[in-house]
């Protein structure tokens, strides 16, 4: 039975509980455990599906589909587990779940209340699983104090009343304020969120302390005796350069091992940290750099797309060189040449995203990528753009477009290269969707099968024909173009396997030119870069060195 750990901030949001937490699953694995994490976020949405990418950053996608927190894509990338549904929820869905019961007459007319009803949905949640694993770390969303947070905090504590002594603990992450003027690290701020902690029944075990610099022995031993817990149990969490550097720092601060006396584990065999070591030193003592230009339409926060940021740092990794890169917005080159904004750059990655803005600049930069014989990458949207580009420029359709944007403007504008997707197979059953549906959660979502041609360079990027990758989208290339696009020179190179959904386009008369329609970095890792971005690195390296 699985041993609980449980995360909660304090202070201000946005510290890095969703770092701490990987990075101590990661630790964890390296003493042998095995593990899971869960991120149960306080918001009325059902999920983030919906959210814009401005306002909560990515959406993570797991391979059986569901729309995640970002912090998911952390859990994955330092643990390897593969996220599933279960790992997410939030406060809409809870709720959701509760009225759905409540209508059908589950409750047996008792009235519906807080507690024990939504805490009970809560706690049925947490314990999904718990016998597949050593460790479960449940990393709880927003700050202690936020009033749509009560419900998590208080059923986290009835969850550990409701285990046997010793199989739950409770970390706390919190930020010690450097204090210019004076010269001082404060600890009050983190005093008084473990006072508002405990005031709810909760008690910390271990602190995690965000902080500029290293923690004075004076200001530890304060932090422990005023928040009741071992100076052992209060740990740095120092700025650094990359997170990736985060399990080899923790390990020092003791982090593992107070989590282990915690438990009161004392025969947990050393950490393996092998692979860690060898990623920071690929990161610190690089062998060259390349410089990527991401031009895509919510470059205003850099979280809109943090899996491919990541990615292209693990490409870098694996060809042992640090990639720069240069955020463009796409709006842009709908009033300006691209030239001035891509000459200086290596590669151009295109990434997803929805609605018509900045569409026309991501096509220019895709006609500048197959021009110049600049590497090119197009992911989902990325890849759409592509085909339009070659669409109007090459094959002679000069008013291509999507029906995303026909659809958007209210009248016909373009001839439909890209179409919406109405129905497609998913397991063993066909899903049939409208236009005018609901928008959460009724996209392709999920991991999806593909067939690559062989000989391609996809093939050889992959060293196989057959792949299995996560989508996330409405619309697809419409097949009946094929023809006159493969004239064109734009190879289709992946389908389905029934042969009617394009997944992979490239180009042969072209460097390294390749659209995907589905989304490769959610499956990349520090440690087992993805093959495309790996390859995508390795080229924009070659092409550095012809500079």
């Amino acid at each position: 039975m699985a041993r609980f750990i449980f995360i909660t901030g304090g202070v201000v949001s946005s510290l890095g509980k969703g770092l701490a937490s990987a990075a101590l699953g990661a630790l964890l694995q390296a003493r042998g455990y095995s593990v899971r994490l869960r991120k149960l976020d306080p918001y009325l949405n059902v999920d983030p599906g919906t959210m814009s990418p401005l306002e909560h950053g990515e959406v993570f996608v797991t391979d059986d589909g569901a729309e995640t927190d970002q912090d998911l894509g952390h859990y994955e990338r330092f643990t390897g587990v593969a996220a599933r549904k279960t790992d997410s929820i939030s406060s809409g869905r809870i709720y959701s779940n509760v009225l759905k019961k409540e209508r059908r007459g589950d409750y047996l007319g008792k009235t519906i209340q807080v507690i024990p009803h939504v805490t009970n949905e809560i706690k049925d949640f947490i314990k999904i699983g718990e016998d597949e694993v050593d460790f479960m770390l449940c990393e709880i969303g927003g700050t202690v104090g936020d009033i749509e947070g009560l419900p998590f905090f208080e059923a986290i504590r009835q969850f550990s009343q409701d285990k046997p002594r010793g199989q739950c603990i409770f970390m706390h992450l919190t930020l010690l304020p450097f204090i210019k003027a004076s010269g001082e690290l404060k600890t009050k701020p983190t005093q008084h969120s473990v006072k508002e902690l405990r005031s709810i029944g909760i008690a910390p075990d271990i602190l995690v302390c965000r902080s500029q610099g290293p923690i004075p022995q004076k200001e530890r031993e304060k932090l422990a005796l005023f928040c009741n817990v071992r100076p052992e149990a209060v740990i740095a969490a120092q700025d650094l350069k990359s997170i990736y550097e985060a399990p080899l720092v923790y390990h020092r601060e003791g982090l593992d091992q107070a989590v282990l006396y915690a438990f009161r584990i004392s025969s947990a065999p050393c950490p393996a940290l092998t692979v860690w070591e060898d990623v920071a030193d690929r990161i610190y003592n690089p062998e060259g750099e390349v410089n990527v230009a991401l031009v895509g339409k919510y470059t205003q926060l850099e979280d809109s797309y943090k899996s491919i940021t990541e990615a292209l740092n693990h490409g870098g990794i694996a060809n042992r060189v640090r990639v720069n890169i240069d955020w463009v917005d796409a709006e842009l080159f709908e009033s300006e040449d691209p030239a001035p904004h891509l000459e200086g750059c290596h590669a151009i990655l295109v990434p997803g995203g929805f609605g018509e803005r900045g569409t026309e600049g991501k096509i220019k930069a895709a006609e500048f990528a197959r021009t110049r014989n600049i590497p090119y990458l197009g992911i989902c949207l990325g890849m759409q753009t592509a085909v339009i580009e070659t669409a109007r420029n090459v094959a002679g359709f000069a008013m291509a477009g999507s029906e995303e944007f026909n659809h958007e403007a209210g009248k016909k504008r373009f001839e439909t290269v890209v179409y919406h997707l109405k129905e497609w197979v998913q397991g063993n059953h066909k899903v049939e969707h409208k236009a005018d549906d609901d928008k959460g959660g009724t996209m392709r979502l999920g991991a999806y099968d593909a067939v690559l041609m062989a000989g391609s360079r996809v093939a050889e990027v992959y060293c196989n024909t057959a792949i299995k990758e996560r989508h996330r989208h409405r619309y697809e290339v419409d097949i009946k173009y094929r023809d006159k696009l493969e004239d064109g020179g734009l190879k289709f190179t992946g389908m389905s396997p029934d042969g009617r959904l394009p997944e992979i386009v490239e180009r042969a008369d072209h460097p390294w030119f390749i659209g995907v329609q589905f989304h490769p970095e959610f499956k990349s890792r520090p440690f087992e870069p993805h093959p495309l971005f790996k390859d995508f690195v390795r080229t924009a390296k070659d092409m550095s060195r012809l500079v």
